[in-house]
């Protein structure tokens, strides 16, 4: 059992005033796994101040030394990449056959990713009689979720630092322990003290804290759409800067000369990807009528290799889900599906046959649902595909564009340049055509109530930049 007293604020490890802690639970046995601690406010004031004292200091480093840091972190992240995967597959349930590729080697590859651009970067322009200049924002507060907890940490804090940040990391108290792995790694680089702190903590105590902290530059969360909204609240009291990542119901739209087992197959994949708790989850699947019964049919079929099971067996797809309040969540939004008429074609809310133990939900798939269904609007956080049918191009453009969130679409069509034509008619932030591969360099973000701002690539190298104008006379 992994088992912590400890926080990392100002480069050493500290014992917080209060001594209370938080249990991790693995969802796949129901037992405790861990153990650490919980700050309280105390300890988030003095991470802000060892932040704000480091600032000035790695805001200055040559962009060379920087990266050498990031490369020695990245190194360590390669190092300790089975045991990433082990603690996230106990943390949360993922395959570990997944947790390897996923959990483990994309934080690594986003990290690769700033050490090579910040090589080709240019911090500054000059534009006529004015030099432009990026600076780091100063203090960023990151605050992230436990569905990808490293990757999450990772997507934050490597831009954070390339950009000359200093950063107070906040994760879920759900899956907490990857986070800690990387304070060791972070301390075994010899970063600097105070430029990485972190602190783990609940959302009431620490979140709110640090959102509102007038010595915190920026504030980056990934989250719930209530908590992002209640972010935003906080951070407004002294203006600083907001990027937020929140929820999806993102859809994939097939049109009617696409390859049809390929696309369903594909979204089918989409959706279930870590159980459902994807905010990028292709959870809803748009047919034309016409193809709506074959459609169902390949639906259903291609869940069948879905059963769930344990998450260490080399042929497990589907893992349980992170605990037992999100078990019951994603049941109850099964039970109203099943109340408002919608097709129950496969899965519900029965146990999985043969898994008493585990926080396991079968993996469910609805037929003729409609956009007004809470299962077509509301974000489910679980392995249930919601099918659609429509009349035509413009009535699936509608359906898909028409829930509060904007965060990620699919397109399948036969024709690239007919799909290319949809996929600038839909509101989100990330649409994929035929399968097309996540890219690390691409802006990630939403539109509408899925956020604001953009992680990865420079897109995320910006997020953490003031730009200055100096005019100089002619």
């Amino acid at each position: 059992m992994y088992e912590n007293d400890r926080l990392y604020i100002d480069g050493r490890w500290i014992y917080p005033v209060q001594r209370q802690f938080v249990e991790v639970i693995n969802p796949a046995t129901e037992f405790v796994i861990g153990r650490v601690p919980l700050a309280s406010s105390v300890e988030a004031d003095q991470a802000v101040a060892a932040a704000r004292a480091a600032s000035a200091i790695w805001g200055c480093r040559p962009v060379a030394e920087r990266s050498a840091f990031l490369a020695k972190i990245q190194q360590g992240l390669v190092s300790r990449g089975e045991e990433i995967a082990q603690t996230i597959t106990a943390e949360i349930g993922m395959p570990l056959k997944l947790s390897r590729r996923i959990q483990a080697g994309l934080p690594a590859a986003v990290l690769d990713s700033y050490i090579n651009l910040l090589d080709t970067y240019h911090f500054e322009e000059k534009i006529g009689n004015s030099l432009i200049v990026s600076e780091p924002v100063g203090v960023a507060a990151c605050i992230t979720p436990w569905n990808y907890p490293l990757h999450q940490v990772i997507a934050k804090v490597a831009p954070a630092l390339a950009a000359g940040c200093c950063v107070v990391l906040k994760p879920s108290e759900v899956a907490p322990l990857s986070a800690f792995i990387l304070a060791e790694i972070v301390d075994a680089a010899g970063l600097p003290p105070g430029v990485f702190n972190l602190v783990t903590g609940t959302g009431a105590d620490v979140g709110e804290c640090l959102a509102s902290h007038a010595d915190v530059d920026l504030i980056s969360f990934t989250g719930s759409l209530r908590a992002g909204r209640r972010v935003a609240e906080l951070a407004s009291g002294t203006v600083k800067r907001v990027t937020l990542e929140l929820g999806g119901k993102s859809a994939a739209v097939i049109l009617d000369d696409a390859d049809l087992p390929s696309a369903i197959k594909a979204t089918v994949a989409a959706c279930f990807i870590n159980s459902g708790q994807t905010c990028t989850a292709h959870t809803r699947l748009l047919v034309p009528e016409k193809l709506y019964e074959q459609a169902a049919e390949l639906a259903v079929s291609a869940t069948a290799a879905y059963a769930p099971g344990d998450p260490l067996a080399d042929q497990t797809r589907l893992g349980p889900l992170v605990s037992a309040a999100q078990r019951e969540r994603v049941r109850d939004y099964i039970r109203r599906g099943v109340a408002e008429g919608a097709d129950l074609l496969t899965g519900g809310v029965e146990p999985p046959e043969g898994l008493t133990t585990g926080f396991f939900v079968r993996p469910t798939v609805f037929g003729r649902v409609t956009p007004e269904m809470v299962i077509a609007k509301e974000e489910i956080f679980g392995p249930v595909l919601s099918i659609m049918s429509y009349r035509d191009q413009d009535d699936a453009v509608q359906i898909a564009n028409g829930t509060q969130y904007g965060l990620a679409a699919a397109v399948w069509s036969a024709s690239q340049e007919r799909a290319e034509g949809v996929a600038r008619q839909l509101r989100a932030g990330q649409v994929d055509i035929n399968g097309g591969a996540f890219n690390l360099l691409a802006p990630f973000g939403g539109f509408k109530q899925s956020g604001y701002g953009r992680e990865l690539g420079k897109y995320g190298l910006e997020e953490f930049l003031e730009t200055k104008a100096i005019q100089y006379k002619e």
